[in-house]
Order: structure tokens, then C-alpha cells, then sequence
């Protein structure tokens, strides 16, 4: 039996990939690289900015994302300082930069109040991001958002805003400890239709404790009375170190059924699957802006708990989970002075087998593997390189469509299968060798 038949007779739910390696391959750099160094031979041309801001209202049950909750005043301005110091250094670094795309995530950044987002959207004004000329995306929270914050967001050309509601039934988002109103989601959701940003995103979660195929389709149904441009459909993951985790109970499984339930209401309503977890509506407009491609094209991170992706090297600040570890991470790196941000100290180094890895990855998880642009990039066949893929077409999982290899709807909902099973054995020795914290 092969590996990825093994992994077939188990769940499907293995990891969520949304990039490659993961974090939990990364390690401390010895000695640390010179930021310069590390982005010198980067196209620079289409870069995406994500800001990342660690703090939250509260910690839900399911979150592993780098975040601490209700902070203090002090520790929020002391936050904003540094990161003003860090943007300024790291802008020294790019030199001459353009940005196609930029994000602002969390944690939650309408946590911010209104001056402490004006001060977050004036730094990557400086690093040369008009969110009137690119898409910008900001994350907001119905427990966090208001009419001033919504006035800001609009004022500073946000085109896309997204929020998590996981799901219109309170006893659901109780039992993955978010005490959550319903009336307080619908509420901001027609404050934010009634703000005419171009793009909503709403996030839902399935398998939740409780959770049936009917309560699911409830939350489907109310989520599209707001007729999202987008709308992530999030399996639940219970990970080390998180409220759920620590619970002693058996987890699984109407996930693969709840997937298929969602999948097929959106399609029937006119929806265009783009991946596993996203769907778009037709009446979502049309990308603006240059085109950034993942699997090409840099990320610049900004924030404790950002990651920046460079071609030859991924990195960030350290990571955890567990309360007191994150807010020593965050006091760490309000203490870091201007030119401590011009050393890259923790990450991973890929390799030029690890970088057609990551293309493979990103590319097949989404619109496909074009072979043309493989070729172009790194002068080989992606299927000689990975002669591995011959094996998903041969269960179904994959096929040619129009010259793009692509996954199938089976290999679709597998996405969090397929993506582990695609890692390298180096990246997962590291994820293995990795103590949680």
C-alpha cells in the first residue's frame, strides 16, 4: 500500500495548507539574515503587503492564530511603535517596491480603535499601498466593528471586508466557546451592505459539536439573505494547545457530508467554486489592480506573527498558541530596536527543490498546475519532477483539463489530504520534530 492510499482510508481532514512549508517547519536562522540580502534578487514589481494585527476580543476555541486576547492599552501602543519602526526599516530594505494586493488580518484589527487603524493604514500608505488603486482587504469582527470604524475603512478605499461569523446559531458558536450574538452578526452585516464595499466575505465552520446537515444549511441559507461576493467554508479543526483541544472527546465526523451539503447549495445559488474552502459569486466583480500570483510573487508581512515570503526564504517571528507564550512573543518584539528588523532570525530556507514544491503545492490546491508556466519558471516538467501525481489521477483525485492538471471534485474535498501528502520528507521531519507552545 503506498502512502497516499493509507492516508485514503483515513479521514480526509488531515491539515489545512494554505502555504508552503507550513510555519511549524520553521526554525531560528544561525547566524540571521540581513533583510536586504534575503529580498536583493526578488522581483519587487508585484508584491503582496499583509499587515497582521495580534490581538483579539477573545480567544475562540478552535484558534490557533497568533493572537492575544483583550490587551491592554499599553501593550496595544507599545504594539503600534514597534511596527512603526519595523515598516520603516523594512521599506529601507525593499527599496523601489510596488504592491498588487494588500490584506490587514489578525487576531481582529477593528479591536483597533479608530486612531490606532488610521495609524495602520498610514504605514502602508508609506511602504506605497493606495488601497484606492489596489484591493485591499481588512478582517472585521461583529463584537468590534462600528459605524466610525466602518466610516474609516471606506474612507481609506478598503474594496473587500471579511468577517468569521461560523455560524447564525448560537448554541453552535457557544460550543466552540465564542460567545456570539445573532443579532449583533445580522446587525453589522447590514451596517457593512450598507456601507457598499464591493466585496463581503463571510466565513462558516462545519463540524461543529451539535451541528447537523439542517442546522448547517440554516446557516448557509442566512448567510446568503447579505448575498456575500464570498463565502469560506471552514471544516473545524481541533488543534494542540486550543480550548477544543484540551476537551476529552472524540471529534469527527459529519464533516465530509456538511462539505458536500454547502458545496452544492452554492453551486445551485450561482456560486463558482475557486477552491476548497472559497466560493464566489457571479455578481462578485471582477480582480483589480496588477496581477499577484501565490506561487510567484512575495509577500511582505509586517506585525508579530506575520509571515513574508521571499522566493528562497519564508520567514516571521516565532510561533505559538498558549497565552503566556504569545505575549512573551509580543513583548519580545515591542523591545526590538529599528535595526533588529533588519535581521531575518527565524524561517525556513527552501532550496530549489523545496521552491518547485511550493509552485507544485499552491498551484494544484487552486486553479491547477499549468504546465507552460512550470516549464517557464523552473525549465522542467512538473509531472518528471513529481512523478507522485501520476498516483492521484490514477484514484480519481486529479486530471488533465485543457492542458491543467487539475483536482476533480473528489480531489477537491480531499485538498486537505492531498496537501500534506504532497509535503516534502524535509519539511515533514520538521513538522514532526515541532513542540508546540
Amino acid at each position: 500500500m503506498t502512502r497516499l492510499e493509507s492516508m485514503l482510508e483515513g479521514t480526509p481532514y488531515v491539515a489545512y495548507l494554505y502555504g508552503y512549508p507550513h510555519k511549524t517547519a520553521y526554525r531560528p536562522l544561525t547566524p540571521a539574515l540581513p533583510l536586504e540580502d534575503v529580498w536583493a534578487k526578488e522581483r519587487r514589481d508585484a508584491l503582496f503587503l499583509y499587515l497582521h494585527v495580534p490581538f483579539c476580543e477573545m480567544r475562540c476555541g478552535f484558534c490557533n492564530l497568533f493572537t492575544a486576547a483583550g490587551p491592554r492599552e499599553d501593550v496595544v501602543a507599545a504594539w503600534l511603535a514597534a511596527l512603526k519602526r519595523e515598516a520603516r526599516r523594512v521599506k529601507d530594505a525593499l527599496g523601489p517596491s510596488t504592491f498588487a494586493r494588500a490584506a490587514i488580518g489578525g487576531g481582529t484589527p477593528t479591536l483597533l480603535d479608530v486612531a490606532g487603524l488610521e495609524t495602520v493604514f498610514d504605514l502602508a500608505a508609506e511602504l506605497g499601498v493606495d488601497p484606492r488603486a489596489v484591493p485591499m482587504s481588512v478582517e472585521v469582527s461583529p463584537e468590534t466593528v462600528d459605524a466610525d470604524k466602518v466610516a474609516l475603512l471606506k474612507a481609506r478605499g478598503v474594496d473587500r471586508v471579511s468577517m468569521g461569523v461560523q455560524s447564525f446559531l448560537e448554541a453552535e458558536v457557544a460550543a466552540v466557546k465564542r460567545p456570539q450574538k445573532t443579532a449583533q452578526v445580522e446587525a453589522t452585516l447590514e451596517l457593512l451592505r450598507s456601507a457598499g464595499f464591493p466585496t463581503l466575505n463571510l466565513d462558516l465552520i462545519y463540524g461543529i459539536e451539535g451541528q447537523t446537515v439542517e442546522t448547517f444549511q440554516h446557516s448557509l441559507e442566512a448567510a446568503l439573505r447579505y448575498a456575500p461576493e464570498e463565502l469560506y467554508l471552514y471544516p473545524l479543526y481541533v488543534r494542540p494547545l486550543t480550548f477544543l483541544g484540551k476537551k476529552s472527546r472524540a471529534w469527527d465526523d459529519l464533516r465530509l457530508s456538511l462539505y458536500r451539503t454547502g458545496r452544492d447549495f452554492l453551486l445551485s445559488r450561482g456560486y463558482t467554486q475557486v477552491s476548497m474552502r472559497m466560493f464566489r459569486a457571479a455578481h462578485a466583480p471582477a480582480a483589480r489592480g496588477a496581477v499577484y500570483r501565490c506561487q510567484e510573487d512575495g509577500m511582505v508581512g509586517l506585525g508579530v506573527g506575520a509571515r513574508s515570503y521571499a522566493g528562497a526564504v519564508h520567514y516571521s517571528s516565532e510561533y505559538a498558541v498558549a497565552s503566556r507564550e504569545v505575549r512573551g512573543i509580543i513583548q519580545a518584539y515591542v523591545e526590538r530596536d529599528a535595526a533588529s528588523f533588519g535581521e531575518v532570525r527565524y524561517g525556513f530556507v527552501l532550496d530549489a527543490a523545496e521552491q518547485r514544491h511550493r509552485h507544485l503545492v499552491l498551484s494544484l490546491l487552486a486553479e491547477g498546475v499549468a504546465p507552460g508556466v512550470y516549464r517557464q519558471r523552473f525549465g522542467t516538467e512538473a509531472k518528471a519532477d513529481f512523478p507522485m501525481l501520476a498516483e492521484l489521477e490514477a484514484h480519481g483525485l486529479a486530471r488533465d483539463v485543457d492542458g491543467v492538471f487539475q483536482l476533480t471534485a473528489a480531489g477537491v474535498e480531499r485538498s486537505d489530504l492531498i496537501g500534506p501528502w504532497l509535503d516534502s520528507e524535509a519539511v515533514r521531519a520538521r513538522m514532526a520534530e515541532y513542540a508546540w507552545r
